[in-house]
């Protein structure tokens, strides 16, 4: 909960992926809030007298995937409409304010980018959601102690460097400071 907010605050990309792990981790427990404190949350609460916040939390998101129909796959609306705007963000970075930085990280991870949506069936993703399936699945393959080739870890940096750059400037659209003209 504490970091959800706070990476929703400080780096929109961290959030979602923070966020697409929670929604594995509810799935994992078949939204049983109970279990899901009782073995997920409170070994790792370090301050005992969060356990109400958490639990109200834990169970407004169980409830919300519910609600949503996110059962078996699927992010939240939230999530999607974040993307929506990151998405937006990219194309007015590219074409409206023309971003000379973004625009060399973007030619950098394209090739990665269009080389995972045809691996991994994603053709009717845009390139920011391939990115976000990217790097969740990097995620996932650390955790499961599995090896990464230098030119997978490569193709993931690509993607990384130009979704931190991008997690950037969305802070600064959110908060008002983007200015679309002075690159």
């Amino acid at each position: 909960m504490l970091i959800a907010q706070q990476k929703l605050q400080e780096n929109i990309a961290e959030y979602i992926l923070y966020m697409y792990q929670l929604e594995d981790v509810v799935r994992a427990f078949q939204f049983d809030t109970d279990r899901l404190m009782d073995q997920f949350v409170l070994p790792q609460l370090k301050n005992p007298s969060f356990e109400t916040q958490y639990r109200e939390w834990y169970g407004a998101l169980v409830k919300k995937m519910i609600n949503q129909r996110l059962e078996k796959s699927g992010h939240l609306a939230e999530l999607n409409d974040i993307l929506v705007e990151l998405s937006y963000l990219h194309n007015m970075l590219i074409n409206a304010a023309n971003d000379e930085k973004y625009k060399q990280l973007f030619t950098t991870a394209l090739p990665f980018i269009e080389e995972f949506k045809e691996r991994s069936n994603l053709k009717d993703k845009n390139e920011i959601e391939v990115m976000f399936h990217a790097m969740y699945m990097k995620m996932l393959l650390k955790l499961r102690k599995k090896e990464i080739s230098n030119e997978t870890e490569q193709a993931f940096d690509s993607m990384r460097i130009l979704l931190a750059y991008l997690s950037k400037r969305y802070h600064e659209m959110k908060n008002g400071t983007l200015n679309f003209w002075n690159n």
